[in-house]
């Protein structure tokens, strides 16, 4: 019974406003746009519309009747329940907080990029704040000099980076390789991408530098791979002066590997990546960009699974390398899985902060943000200052404009005190101020400000959690009044439950079925083991005992079509079957029969204990639902109902 009230769950519970009404209960209206919500939700494919959509209808009003019974105990208002609630909410509130469309947008192009590679040569020319106007003025000289050259066609790159190069202007080069969405800053990215095989970008200014790029070539993208290493790392000091050893003993590793050596094991015995030689050397699933050129040119020459590369060499060191799986990047939107990993990178991402901006620009005329015009920024400025200059006072201080309001919302005032205490906290914290000025401290304070007071009251912005929120809540009551009127009392009343057993005892016969045996170990290799030992004649009992936990065992009589039995396998006195391994975890079961039963047979109230307090659960329901139907009585518009057949 448990189980179907699971689905309950799901339902939205929220009115819509000028809806027509479906059906009344008491004093309660539920129109005809919250039914069709949960109806839509939760559908299946049908044949007979009307027949699925009454069946639907008395569903949902048995479970309105329900969540009314249980608000009207105001079991709504029990500490333990609003605690839930609260926390689902502070688990879902998240969610709401950006501009869908923004974002939506941002997955796509992330989705559009991730299907090529691109090869890009990287030019650099650092810039900070102390440097001149001239010195600055000479490294975008020295930068758009890079652009002109590669339009020319230069292709020495460490050559041209030096040619103009003047003190203090230092321009570097760099090969970065093949990237991808994700692989480089969302800044550097947008370049990137805009760029065709062989064509420069013009000088980018970034927060500490100028940068230039040129796209060398682009590929479809490889996808994922996973792999396992040997490494060999270079000792510090010059790499020279252990090639040649290095060289020896990484050949040596390869000839055994060739040879049917176990690659775990090697990479355990001689492996010097400490992040991976204790699990054999797997390295975290990877794409493009994770790693230099070098070691990326070696993972494409293998061409299957299992498959290992020759000793190579990068800058860390020797490198024997295993593929162990390649998955290709999806080519189209189908596959959810991959879109969802996608839409939680783009919100981990540096790229989400222009969705926000555009988020915090809409809700700030929604929640009725108003400035109030009497306190001047000067001020505000002036006091902000004043602060961080005191940040290791402990004397708390009070400001001219620390009781003003300096902005409000529908239902909130903002006052000085806060905008002063945003300073100081924000000021004092190192890890945050990065030097912002005042007038962007000030901006940041209020989209603070706007997104912390929407969230507070996302019921009355956001339909969708509104609904979402209800469905929570009526879900949680409805739990508690089944466990009080219901689950907990059929369970609870054995002379109930005897009576009902006595009546009806017919209903609780055993088919074909069989005493067994049942072992649960931790994992494949011990169940084999233990089918092993049984096999050959040892003890069940001394069996799990020595299994030291790892193994349990427990007796019962199940009907036979709910043993796990191996297809094509029948259950006879003396089987034992073979072990069945469990995907999620890893452990593995297997049964062995003791006796068979014929058919018909009468069980007894213990052995039918389970399926009468299931059957006495749903007695004792549907009296309930017959006192709340007196007490509430449904209604259903008819003429509504048959609008819905359209």
């Amino acid at each position: 019974m448990k189980n179907w009230y699971l689905l309950l769950i799901l339902i939205t519970c929220g009115a819509a406003a000028f809806s027509q009404p479906l059906f009344t209960y008491g004093n309660a209206v539920v129109d005809k746009a919250e039914f069709m919500r949960a109806y839509n939700k939760n559908k299946t494919p049908v044949t007979d519309k009307e027949k699925a959509l009454r069946e639907y209808l008395d569903l949902y009003t048995r479970f309105k009747l329900k969540v009314k019974a249980a608000k009207d105990l105001h079991l709504d208002t029990l500490q333990q329940l609003q605690f839930d609630l609260q926390n689902f909410r502070s688990q879902v509130d998240e969610g709401y907080m950006n501009n869908e469309k923004a974002l939506n947008e941002l997955v796509d192009e992330a989705f559009l990029r991730s299907q090529k590679d691109v090869h890009v040569i990287h030019f650099y020319a650092a810039i900070d704040v102390n440097m001149s106007p001239a010195d600055t003025t000479n490294a975008w000289t020295a930068m758009n000099a890079v652009e002109e050259k590669l339009k020319t066609g230069a292709s020495n790159y460490e050559e041209l980076a030096q040619s103009v190069s003047k003190n203090p202007v230092n321009v570097k080069t760099g090969d970065l390789g093949f990237v991808t969405a994700f692989s480089i800053p969302y800044e550097y990215e947008n370049v990137v991408y805009r760029l065709k095989p062989g064509e420069a970008s013009k000088p980018y200014r970034s927060a500490n530098g100028l940068h230039v790029f040129k796209v060398l070539e682009e590929r479809k993208s490889i996808g994922k791979w996973k792999l396992a290493q040997i490494m060999l790392a270079f000792p510090p000091g010059d790499p020279a002066l252990f090639m040649s050893d290095l060289r020896k003993k990484a050949d040596s590793i390869y000839t055994a590997l060739k040879q049917g050596a176990d690659f775990v094991a090697m990479a355990k015995a001689f492996s010097d990546d400490k992040l991976t030689y204790l699990t054999g050397g797997e390295l975290p699933e990877f794409g493009t960009g994770k790693y230099e050129n070098s070691f990326e040119k070696e993972i494409l020459k293998l061409s299957s699974d299992g498959e290992l590369s020759p000793p190579f060499s990068t800058s860390f060191g020797f490198h024997i390398i295993k593929r162990l799986k390649q998955t290709p990047i999806p080519t189209d939107k189908s596959d959810a899985s991959f879109l969802y990993d996608l839409r939680q990178k783009v919100l981990q991402d540096s790229r989400i902060f222009g969705a926000r901006n555009k988020f915090v620009k809409e809700i700030l005329s929604v929640i009725g943000y108003k400035k109030n015009p009497a306190v001047k920024d000067a001020d505000l400025f002036r006091y902000a200052d004043s602060v961080a200059a005191r940040l290791t006072d402990t004397v708390q201080r009070r400001y001219p404009i620390s009781d003003k309001v300096i902005f409000s919302f529908s239902k909130d005032n903002v006052k000085g005190s806060e905008w002063l205490d945003f300073i100081r906290n924000f000021k004092g914290n190192a890890e945050l101020y990065k030097g912002e000025s005042n007038k962007a401290l000030l901006d940041k304070f209020t989209s603070s400000s706007a997104q912390d007071y929407y969230k507070k009251h996302l019921e009355d912005y956001n339909a969708d959690f509104r609904y979402q929120m209800d469905e929570f809540r009526d879900g949680n009551v409805l739990f508690e009044i089944m466990e009080r009127n219901i689950w907990g009392k059929a369970a609870g009343d054995t002379v109930g439950l005897l009576k009902y057993y006595s009546e009806n005892k017919e209903k609780y016969k055993w088919a074909p079925s069989a005493a067994i045996i049942l072992f649960s170990c931790t994992t494949k290799a011990i169940a084999t083991d233990a089918v092993t030992a049984l096999r050959n004649g040892k003890k069940w009992k001394l069996i799990v005992e020595e299994g030291n936990n790892m193994i349990q065992a427990d007796s019962g009589r199940y009907e036979l079509s709910q043993l796990p039995l191996p297809l094509g396998i029948n259950a006879v006195a003396g089987l034992i079957t073979d072990p069945l391994a469990s995907a999620a975890d890893g452990s593995a079961s297997f049964i062995r029969v003791l006796k068979l039963y014929d058919g018909g047979l009468q069980r007894t109230f213990d052995e039918a204990r389970g399926l009468v307090i299931n059957d006495y659960q749903s007695v004792m329901e549907e009296r309930w639902i017959d006192e709340l139907k007196k007490k509430y009585p449904v209604k259903v518009n008819e003429a509504v109902f048959q609008s819905l057949l359209k």
